[in-house]
């Protein structure tokens, strides 16, 4: 049985992963705690969508959510954060679908969420994490955009480019969701920078990060540009702007 008190609900976005969603979905139903699983579908065009709904049709735990195309992985994450709200879950999590995050860590982050924490991210850079066959240069960007976000916007998360989360409802319904400006990985960033910003509370569960081994990569160079405007697009939001204003106007009276 499991250690918190809630319902849980695992948000799934998926483009092109009809070789892994059944056997995901499998495995996360099969884990303590009945943690249902909603899959947001983009119009995978290799069928995705079509074994999503055999699936919900055989399992009331199972929900599905159909887009009319690829529209990033930010307004997946916002349109299954509201569709979750609106059913009433307590604990909302993430993951990918490529079996990068292994879903027997899941239940260790709503633990720990259940247990004070408002975001709890599955961690790479944590003591404990790991990283498992990616590339050389993916590993670099990966780490330096955790760097950069880690000094230049001071979010605390040393793995705040991880997909794989626990928030508290709490978090969801305070963090005004259509104005976060990022669509693709970097939603993951902003979202980071806004939960700890808002004063909510951040912890970190060590995983192992496993690239994936059926199916092909979405990341692009465009996604990697997208999130160093918007580091840099948050440090500029995150200015003292009347006081800057104030001090530069007052140099200009003494004058």
């Amino acid at each position: 049985m499991p250690s918190w008190q809630g319902r849980a609900l695992t948000v799934v976005p998926t483009y092109n992963e009809r070789e892994n969603l059944a056997r995901l979905v499998a495995r996360l139903r099969a884990l303590p705690g009945d943690i249902h699983v909603l899959i947001v579908d983009d119009n995978s065009p290799d069928g995705t969508g079509a074994i999503a709904d055999a699936i919900a049709a055989c399992d009331p735990g199972v929900h599905v959510l159909h887009r009319a195309g690829k529209l990033g992985l930010g307004t997946a994450y916002r349109a299954g954060f509201r569709n979750g709200l609106a059913r009433g879950y307590d604990f909302l999590c993430t993951m990918d679908a490529d079996f990068s995050h292994n879903p027997q860590s899941l239940p260790f982050l709503i633990d720990k969420a259940a247990s004070g924490y408002d975001l709890v991210i599955g961690s790479r850079y944590v003591r404990g994490g790991t990283v498992v066959g990616s590339p050389p240069l993916r590993k670099f960007i990966s780490y330096a955009a955790n760097a950069l976000a880690h000094i230049v916007l001071d979010v605390t998360a040393r793995d705040c480019t991880a997909g794989f989360r626990c928030y508290r409802r709490q978090v969801l319904e305070t963090i005004d969701l259509d104005a976060v400006f990022s669509s693709g990985y970097s939603f993951l960033v902003e979202m980071a920078f806004l939960v700890e910003r808002a004063g909510f509370r951040t912890g970190e569960v060590p995983i192992t990060f496993v690239n994936r081994t059926e199916g092909a990569s979405k990341i692009s160079k465009l996604e990697i540009y997208k999130a160093m405007y918007t580091i840099a697009r948050l440090r500029t939001s995150a200015l003292p702007w009347d006081r800057i204003v104030a001090i530069y106007h007052g140099r200009l009276d003494r004058r």
